[in-house]
């Protein structure tokens, strides 16, 4: 894919940072040493784990250079670093993973977080949100406008693209940690987003969910496929009492403490 734009992102910062702002909540450390935010984007993840931890050093990852570098101005005392969380390694065992909208782009999950779990110093908390909202009509008609016009050869297998198959349902993902943790918890939540109309919905998953599908176009094909999708998107979110549009938004948590 292309790189990310944080600028586009960011433009609905309240709304994604609340997720990480719920997920670090549950986190029950008292005094990390290390704390890692794991795809930390334009840093507002990291400002969070940095206000709740503030002794702490905090270092944050990810492969986009452009979220890197806005991050890095964001919070400029702090140290930004380009790495994979499929391939990561730290230099220390951290007492803190934290990992916010980031594992959904990462295949293999039953073999990904117990691998992260693992570089936890004793003690330590793996903490992660990930958007569970494939099955929504907002990404249900991503792969069905792709795989329905012009555009569909050029965007490939709508399955591929929509990232479909990656994620573990919640008993799953318990399954998957609980034989390694002290403890953990897993839960799901389903956000209700006010949105000003279709055209904002098709904005907000453009910094994210679009991303595959759009990235492949030329400019025509884009242009064609993001109009087919936001009338799709109108037709499936219709205007609330006071005009607006509610865009549901599922997302799973898990927080598992690795034994002292």
């Amino acid at each position: 894919m292309a790189d990310w734009d944080p600028d586009l992102y960011t433009r609905f910062e309240d709304e994604r940072t609340r997720p990480a702002a719920d997920l670090l909540g549950r986190v029950a450390l008292r005094s990390p040493r290390l704390a890692v935010d794991l795809g930390c984007g334009p840093g507002n993840s990291t400002e969070l784990i940095l206000r709740r931890f503030p002794d702490a050093e905090v270092v944050g990852l990810d492969t986009s250079a452009a979220m890197l570098d806005s991050a890095r101005r964001r919070l400029p005392a702090l140290r930004f670093e380009a790495a994979d969380a499929a391939t990561w390694t730290p230099r220390r065992p951290p007492d803190l993973i934290f990992a916010n909208a980031v594992l959904q782009w990462v295949p293999d999950h039953p073999t990904l977080l117990p691998r992260l779990f693992g570089l936890l110093a004793p003690g330590g908390v793996l903490a992660v949100q990930m958007p569970d909202n494939l099955a929504e009509p907002s990404h249900r008609l991503m792969r069905e406008v792709a795989a329905s016009g012009p555009w569909s050869a050029a965007i490939g297998d709508p399955a591929v693209a929509g990232r479909v198959g990656r994620m573990l349902d919640v008993d799953g993902y318990y399954d998957t940690l609980a034989p390694l943790a002290a403890t953990v918890e897993v839960w799901r939540t389903a956000y209700q987003h006010r949105m000003d109309g279709a055209a904002s919905i098709v904005a907000w998953l453009s910094a994210t969910g679009l991303k595959p599908f759009v990235d492949p176009l030329p400019p025509d094909l884009k242009a064609g496929f993001l109009s087919a999708y936001e009338r799709a998107i109108d037709g499936a979110y219709p205007a609330r009492a006071d005009r607006r549009r509610l865009l549901a938004f599922p997302r799973v948590f898990m927080v598992a403490t690795k034994p002292a």
